[in-house]
């Protein structure tokens, strides 16, 4: 990356957000990333690269926590980069049920702290810590889900959905700061796999998934987070506000 740069990666103690975050330190970014545990292969891959990484540990689905790591969030984004990066990747497709099996209360909203609240609080933190003069940049990992209603998948749906919104909420009121709500496509990675583990009575859709895995047709981590990070940085990033990476390939 020609700017300094530092770079917050949520969920990046595996899959997409893994490959997102050593992507970043092999460019030259600082990164900090926010994740349950700590990530033994992530340090590794940090060492060659001056230890420009912090890996802040809190469950987002607990709002207390949540609070608490955008705390410590802040602190770390304090210097003088000339680019702060903010992507929420993080998320959870549980729980996976049909409407009238969605009874518990708790559950749900686990899955609408993670994949909505910890966004908003994040965002909100990113914003007061970095300063207006530099190069600020949001990504919000979204779905297709969030835009196609889909049989099993209505918390899923409805947190992507109200994702999507508040992106465009986001977007009206900062529309200097480049940022979209981007669907990455079907990615080979540990959410696919609980979603195969899924019922079919709870979730009609597993055929199709399955026949995805078993035809090779998911893409990979690294491919996808290198196609996302060439469109973050690129000239044309945020000019679609709601915008799924297969656009691009």
């Amino acid at each position: 990356m020609e700017a300094s740069t530092v770079a917050v990666v949520t969920g990046a103690s595996r899959g997409l957000g893994l490959a997102l975050a050593k992507q970043l330190l092999a460019s030259g970014a600082s990164v900090i990333t926010i994740a349950r545990t700590h990530n033994d292969e992530l340090a590794d891959a940090a060492r060659p690269h001056n230890g420009r990484l912090q890996q802040l540990q809190a469950d987002l689905s607990d709002p207390a926590a949540i609070e608490d790591v955008a705390a410590r969030m802040s602190a770390a984004l304090s210097g003088d980069a000339e680019r702060f990066l903010l992507l929420n990747n993080a998320g959870t497709v549980d729980p996976i049920a049909a409407g009238e099996k969605l009874t518990d209360a708790a559950a749900i909203g686990r899955a609408f702290t993670l994949n909505v609240t910890a966004v908003m609080v994040l965002t909100a933190a990113f914003l007061q810590a970095t300063p207006d003069s530099a190069d600020r940049r949001i990504l919000n990992i979204s779905s297709g889900a969030g835009r196609k209603p889909t049989r099993g998948w209505g918390v899923y749906c409805a947190t992507k959905a109200a994702l999507d919104h508040y992106t465009r909420v986001l977007a009206d009121e900062h529309p200097d700061i480049p940022m979209a709500s981007l669907a990455p496509g079907v990615v080979d990675t540990g959410m696919q796999e609980r979603i195969r583990s899924s019922e079919r009575q709870d979730f009609p859709e597993l055929d199709r998934f399955l026949h995805l895995h078993e035809q090779g047709l998911l893409v990979n981590a690294e491919t996808t987070a290198s196609r996302i990070l060439n469109h973050l940085l690129s000239d044309a990033y945020g000019h679609q506000v709601i915008d799924d990476i297969r656009n691009y390939v």
